[in-house]
């Protein structure tokens, strides 16, 4: 067995032609368990925006954002809701694709995670956009874009992007006399691996391992996209049409690489059952050095710790993408509408707007120009704000802020500009195809080995075995 006490899902999930007849069925029907729209439908005079979580909690300023839209439009006008959905990817299409297919709810503009695009798109529930749609188009961030199209065209708008972060331990390092760079000034894991090492004969009381990461649910298939590219450069697992294009070869060597980085010797227990929050959670307590996270980990985080105590880099190697695109569903009544307000969302001013609140903003602009402030809703916020824009703050009964999000000069995060925006330029897409989900759940099946307790001695897979394993049934179920 390996190293540390581990509680670990047991489950093994054959992969029978018939599990994945099913599989490529959910992918085009939305599945048995399509959610039912809990909102009331929509009303004809308004356009209902389908959305996932805020994750910035205490702002809302989603929803904000959407009221100030509101606030513009004439009396005559449609006014939007918002109307929330289940946290997770898998529910959200599960819900939309139930609500747009059955008729049950209407909605007409989706907030759709970005791996959804191209099943959207590739099905007709979602419409091709035009330039009156996009503010600035120059100014969006490249590679965030590039999420919110498929086949050359144009379906979504970037709303908000995501990026992998490493968040640190300066205090645990200085203590130890270790660096978060090598000798090169540079952050690799190779480097992280040695000063993880030091730390376990160094331990800070409470420590218990190097990182922790989210090893569970989508953040497995997100941690073994960025181990694979970080091992194959320029790694391409789907081609223009979402059809599968790996090799055995280059399989390997990511299963390879993403086998050393969830190696016991340097990874939580804990954390091959945790979700975003219980590593956050592993984090704040002292149990390691190390956390792989999203940039909604910055103000929480800083809550907790000083800037003398928290560090935060972009990740070695390559980072996933992630984040919500902004799309008009084909079904309706209100295109132009809801071409508006995806527009403005979306605008130069929006996008400071959410950057303040946590969020990754998606346009060069809000990182770079320092004369753009939040105004869209600085007349809706009567808290005490500690930054020179009023977006994101937040304040006690008493008056006090209680935003403690380190802020430079022009009030961004303070670590926007030189950690975050080279992060999201840098950032990679998880294999772009309408069959994103049996592609990820194969991936997380086949692979589920190296996430749980080790088999008999003897028996553990290689990773030849893994990779031939992976590439003949993405082969099967994906290259047609």
């Amino acid at each position: 067995m390996r190293t540390g006490q581990r509680v670990r899902a047991r489950r093994r999930i054959g992969a029978t032609s018939a599990a994945l007849a099913l599989l490529l069925l959910a992918a085009c029907t939305g599945g048995p368990d399509d959610g039912s729209d809990s909102s009331a439908p929509g009303a004809e005079d308004e356009i209902v925006v389908a959305s996932g979580l805020d994750v910035t909690g205490e702002n809302d300023i989603r929803r904000r954002l959407v009221e100030a839209w509101n606030d513009r439009q004439g009396d005559s006008e449609p006014k939007a809701r918002i109307v929330e959905l289940p946290d997770s990817a898998r529910e959200q299409r599960s819900q939309i694709l139930g609500a747009l297919q059955s008729g049950s709810s209407r909605y007409d503009v989706v907030n759709l995670d970005v791996t959804l695009v191209p099943e959207f798109a590739e099905t007709g529930l979602i419409m091709p956009l035009d330039d009156t749609a996009v503010a600035e188009p120059a100014d969006l961030i490249p590679s965030v874009d590039a999420t919110a199209k498929w086949r050359g065209r144009r379906y979504a708008v970037p709303f908000n992007s995501d990026v992998g972060l490493l968040y640190y331990r300066r205090d645990f390092l200085a203590a130890a006399q270790a660096q978060i760079t090598d000798p090169s000034g540079e952050v690799t894991w190779a480097h992280l691996r040695d000063v993880i090492t030091h730390l376990g004969q160094n331990k800070p009381p409470g420590y218990e391992a190097g990182w922790t990461t989210q090893l569970d649910g989508e953040g497995r298939t997100v941690n073994t996209i960025e181990a694979f590219a970080s091992a194959v450069d320029g790694l391409e697992l789907t081609d223009e049409r979402g059809r599968y294009t790996g090799s055995e070869q280059d399989l390997e060597t990511g299963v390879a690489e993403l086998r050393r980085r969830t190696s016991s010797a340097y990874t939580l227990s804990d954390a091959y059952d945790s979700e975003e929050q219980d590593t956050q959670s592993h984090f704040e307590a002292g149990r390691t050095a190390f956390l792989r996270h999203w940039p909604s980990a910055y103000g929480p985080l800083h809550r907790k710790f000083s800037e003398r105590q928290l560090g935060v880099v972009a990740l070695p190697g390559k980072a996933v993408l992630g984040g919500q695109n902004l799309a008009v569903t084909s079904s309706s009544p209100h295109a132009r509408e809801a071409a508006d307000l995806i527009r403005f969302l979306t605008d130069p001013d929006s996008q400071r707007c959410l950057l303040d609140a946590g969020f990754a903003a998606t346009r060069e602009s809000a990182y770079r120009d320092d004369r753009l402030v939040c105004g869209h809703v600085d007349a809706r916020d009567t808290a005490a704000s500690a930054s020179p824009s009023a977006g994101p703050s937040s304040a006690s009964p008493s008056g006090e802020s209680t935003d403690r999000t380190p802020r430079d000069e022009a009030g961004r995060p303070r670590y926007a500009q030189d950690v975050l925006l080279p992060a999201l330029r840098n950032g990679v897409e998880r294999p772009r195809t309408p069959l994103y989900g049996p592609f990820n759940q194969i991936l997380t099946d086949t692979l589920r080995t190296l996430f749980e307790d080790e088999p008999q001695s003897g028996e553990e897979p290689s990773d030849v075995e893994l990779a031939s394993r992976l590439d003949a049934k993405l082969r099967e179920a994906m290259s047609g």
